[in-house]
């Protein structure tokens, strides 16, 4: 043998060795990102830029070494599944799912094999994705945003301490957004609140749903029920009209004109979901990785909303607010 195929030998030796050590990303051929998302908000793109920024932090880049596709529904169950099917059978090295529409039909499709890591779910064991969150097994697993409804509510009791009566505009076909609207049910009689619902099957019936509650009650509450957020300018032009004041699941919702929300950081809810990403595209199993939930919280205001629909914040909560929209 010959020098210059001793160096080839040792070349292709190493490139082989490179691709077999843990944590070594492989090839743009090798390797496959496939995103879904029922809707496009900022709450739930937060979530997929979050999660692309650790994997390329982490050498998976975009474009370079990971071929990504994302594609969203629209808000369209059938066009979910149309996509589900689609990534499905393209056998791609992880599917991510984003909210639980998505997650469900990714499940559905997979049924077994394909990594499929899931984020942005309410209840992620009531949305039959896993039975178990601390051993899911299977192929699944993911990141649960299960909202603090509890402290939504103390929120509300506290900038408006004289509302008795909270309309919830929801989506009866999500699952998550039956689980909220089940929570706020169970937990506010004891806050001396009653939940007033308002469904709204889709985005073009969330306008007419906020419409319904003029007159019916002293405060709007918007769930992280993507139905809901994907409309949400409708139900801030409500509230305004109407001098009710509209509070929100999520964070993002505030600088679109909701007054106030106590929640996540979808940015960091996307980057929490990258490292299990990583971790799948790395070689580990979905099914041996725990799901995980988020502790941390950040309270958002948005004064001048506030004076649009007869709210002022109190000094307490001004000073105790993470971000004040200007």
């Amino acid at each position: 043998m010959n020098r210059k195929s001793i160096t080839i030998g040792l070349a292709a030796f190493a490139i082989g060795l490179m691709a077999a050590l843990p944590g070594t990303p492989a090839s743009a051929a090798e390797m496959t990102l496939k995103i879904t998302a029922i809707v496009e908000h900022p709450a739930l793109d937060a979530v997929r830029k979050g999660t692309l920024d650790v994997l390329a932090e982490n050498g998976f880049k975009e474009g370079g070494n990971l071929s990504v596709e994302f594609q969203s529904a629209q808000g369209d169950m059938g066009t979910a599944g149309q996509i589900a099917r689609k990534f499905v059978g393209d056998k791609p090295d992880v599917i991510l799912a984003i909210a639980t529409p998505s997650a469900q039909t990714v499940v559905s499709a997979a049924r077994g094999g394909i990594p499929i890591v899931f984020s942005a779910v309410t209840d992620p064991v009531s949305a039959k994705l896993v039975t178990n969150p601390d051993m899911p097994g299977g192929n699944v697993t993911g990141v649960s945003d299960m909202s603090p409804i509890g402290k939504h509510l103390d929120l509300i009791r506290e900038i408006t301490p004289n509302a008795k009566r909270v309309g919830v505009p929801f989506n009866p076909g999500e699952a998550n957004a039956v689980v909220l609207l089940n929570l706020l049910k169970e937990m506010a009689p004891s806050r001396g609140l009653t939940i007033v619902e308002a469904p709204a099957p889709d985005t073009n019936s969330v306008l007419a749903a906020a419409r319904s509650l003029v007159g019916k009650v002293d405060v709007i509450y918007t769930p992280t029920d993507n139905t809901v957020v994907s409309a949400l300018e409708g139900i801030i032009k409500v509230g305004m009209d109407a001098k009710i004041p509209v509070y929100a699941g999520d964070t993002d919702s505030v600088p679109r004109g909701a007054i106030a929300a106590l929640g996540f950081d979808y940015y960091d809810v996307g980057r929490q979901t990258g490292q299990i990403v990583l971790r799948v595209l790395k070689g580990e199993n979905p099914g041996s990785i725990a799901v995980q939930g988020i502790d941390k919280t950040s309270l958002h205001i948005n004064p001048d909303s506030a004076a649009k629909m007869g709210v002022t914040f109190s000094d307490a909560v001004t000073k105790r607010a993470d971000k004040i929209v200007k």
